[in-house]
C-alpha cells in the first residue's frame, strides 16, 4: 500500500483523484494519507479538495452503477458485500430514499450504501447530490484541519 500511495503522490492532483476514486469505490484504499502527504508537500488545498471530492464521488457512483445490475450473487461474489448487509441497509434506507447517500463518506458502510442505492434504483440525481454533499463536507473538514495544523 505504501508503494501505491507513493506512486499516487508523484502524480499530484491526478494521483489524488485516483486515490479518492479507489477509496470511494469498493476497493479498499485510504485517500486521506495521499491528501495529507500532498498538502504537506505544498500542493494547493483548493485543487486538492476538488480532485479528492470528484474522485471520491466518481467512486461512489461507480458503486451505484454496479448496484444497478441487481444481481445479488454477483455483488456478493465479487464485491464481498453480503445479502444480509444489503438487505439490512435497504430496510434502514426505506423512507429515507436517495438522500441517505450523504452518508457515503463513512468508511465501509459508504460502499454498501452506494451499491444499495444502485440496487434499489434510487433517483440517481438525488443520490449524486447527496453523495457530493457528504464527500465534499468530509474533504473540506480534512483540508481545513491539515491547513490549520500545518500553519
Amino acid at each position: 500500500m505504501d508503494v501505491l500511495t507513493q506512486a499516487l503522490e508523484n502524480y499530484g492532483y491526478w494521483g489524488m483523484t485516483i486515490a479518492a476514486f479507489l477509496a470511494g469505490s469498493v476497493f479498499p484504499f485510504s485517500s486521506e494519507a495521499v491528501m495529507v502527504s500532498l498538502q504537506l508537500a505544498g500542493l494547493e488545498p483548493w485543487p486538492l479538495f476538488l480532485s479528492a471530492t470528484a474522485g471520491n464521488v466518481a467512486g461512489s457512483m461507480f458503486n451505484y452503477w454496479i448496484g444497478t445490475f441487481g444481481r445479488m450473487e454477483w455483488i456478493e461474489k465479487y464485491l464481498h458485500i453480503s445479502l444480509e448487509k444489503v438487505e439490512k441497509t435497504r430496510l434502514w434506507m426505506d423512507g429515507r430514499g436517495a438522500w441517505i447517500g450523504a452518508l457515503c463518506f463513512l468508511p465501509i458502510l459508504g460502499s454498501v450504501l452506494s451499491v444499495t442505492l444502485g440496487y434499489m434504483r434510487a433517483n440517481p440525481y438525488v443520490a449524486l447530490t447527496a453523495i457530493l454533499a457528504g464527500k465534499a463536507g468530509r474533504y473540506g473538514i480534512l483540508i481545513v484541519t491539515i491547513y490549520y495544523i500545518n500553519n
